[in-house]
């Protein structure tokens, strides 16, 4: 068995149906419902003219600055599915490129993070496919390996297992666990909703602010005269 240089199969991943459902779905809202406690890094970008993700995790662990292992997983990767790439958040060699990307797109991927750096930024920003980097640099990668495909990442602390969800807009990216999507979805849901009646209530001029003051009573704060 050779640790660090394997490929595995992908055993599971989030139905299509919540891949369409989360779309569009602000992901701060589904990251309120999560207790705010995951997140990919304030690094991690979009750099992409715009536009959605949402898809199952496709994972992949390489050393910094090689992309051999990533090659292989765009070919292995099906159509819909996301890409994420922990490159180990170095800066030093591009991951991607043009090229890659347009190979991904073609493909029919959902869109690729890259927990390292990417180059042709000026192509990545002129296509809406989505593109999540934590930096941009001309240098390009080596291909020697070694790597892993399908296994756990982390990027940042956020745990991502293959299959699990993964959703991204200009906020940032967020991975929902694979057996709680529905339940997350739902909260979400309702706190969209609510938030839409916020904003509602806003701009007639209704908006209640009363619990600031109560949120301040509450926790002792001295309002000088």
């Amino acid at each position: 068995m050779t640790i660090g240089f394997r490929i595995f199969p992908r055993r599971r991943a989030v139905d299509a149906k919540w891949v369409a459902q989360y779309r569009g779905l602000p992901v701060a809202n589904v990251s309120d419902m999560m207790s705010r406690a995951a997140a990919g890094g304030a690094r991690l970008r979009p750099l992409h003219a715009g536009g959605y993700m949402s898809g199952p995790a496709f994972t992949v662990k390489t050393r910094p600055g090689d992309n051999l292992m990533v090659h292989k997983a765009l070919d292995l990767a099906q159509a819909g599915d996301v890409v994420v790439v922990d490159a180990g958040g170095d800066l030093t060699n591009a991951i991607v490129g043009e090229l890659m990307l347009a190979h991904a797109e073609k493909r029919g991927l959902a869109g690729v993070v890259i927990n390292g750096a990417v180059r042709d930024l000026a192509a990545i920003r002129a296509d809406e496919f989505p593109v999540y980097a934590a930096g941009v640099t001309h240098r390009g990668p080596y291909k020697d390996g070694p790597g892993e495909i399908n296994v756990p990442i982390a990027l940042d602390g956020m745990v991502i297992e293959p299959g699990d969800l993964v959703i991204g807009d200009d906020d940032g990216l967020l991975c929902v666990p694979f057996d709680g999507v529905e339940a997350v979805y739902k909260a979400t849901k309702d706190k969209h909703a609510a938030e839409e009646k916020q904003m509602a209530d806003i701009a007639a001029g209704k908006s209640d602010r009363s619990w600031v003051d109560a949120a301040l009573k509450r926790l002792g704060c001295e309002i000088m005269e």
